[in-house]
């Protein structure tokens, strides 16, 4: 059976993210576009990620071009959310959330929520310590209102 510790990612500066190290942590998974007037939550996002990395909060996002509003490079979406966003959490290379491009993590992430399509850019997965989802939030739901699920499932112990 499939679990969210069998994937791999690409950073955009080429290093590889192994799924697997992230056991034991409070996982929150965004796709995100530059160009997209959600992309302001990413200095939420960020904020999260200051406030909870250090008790074992980790936020990944994961640029896609699926819906128009990305920048023509990894590079470009890179220097930009770093300088309009300060984002320090890793972000991937581009992948496809929906079609026959889809990442298998978003195949994962949607069979497991099921919703089915992503509709829109900053669709955000919340996955406990344990690795198993807590929820599936709306693109338009601010990275602020996710602070109480995030500190419940922070406080949850790992069996």
């Amino acid at each position: 059976m499939t679990t969210i510790y069998d994937f791999k990612e690409t950073e955009m500066n080429g290093q590889h993210i192994d799924f697997n190290d992230y056991r034991g942590k409070v996982l929150l998974i965004v796709n995100t576009a530059s160009k997209c007037g959600l992309a302001p939550q990413l200095e939420g996002l960020e904020a999260l990620y200051q406030k909870y990395h250090g008790q074992g909060l980790e936020i990944l996002g994961l640029p896609s071009n699926q819906f128009h509003q990305e920048l023509d490079s990894d590079e470009a979406t890179s220097d930009f959310c770093q300088l309009h966003y300060g984002v320090t959490f890793p972000m991937t290379k581009r992948i496809w959330v929906n079609g026959a491009q889809e990442d298998p993590l978003y195949s994962y992430l949607k069979a497991t929520a099921g919703h089915g399509r992503i509709k829109w850019n900053f669709t955000k997965f919340l996955l406990g310590r344990d690795g198993q989802l807590i929820d599936r939030y709306a693109p338009v739901a601010k990275p602020a209102a996710l602070e109480t699920p995030i500190v419940q499932a922070l406080a949850a112990a790992v069996d």
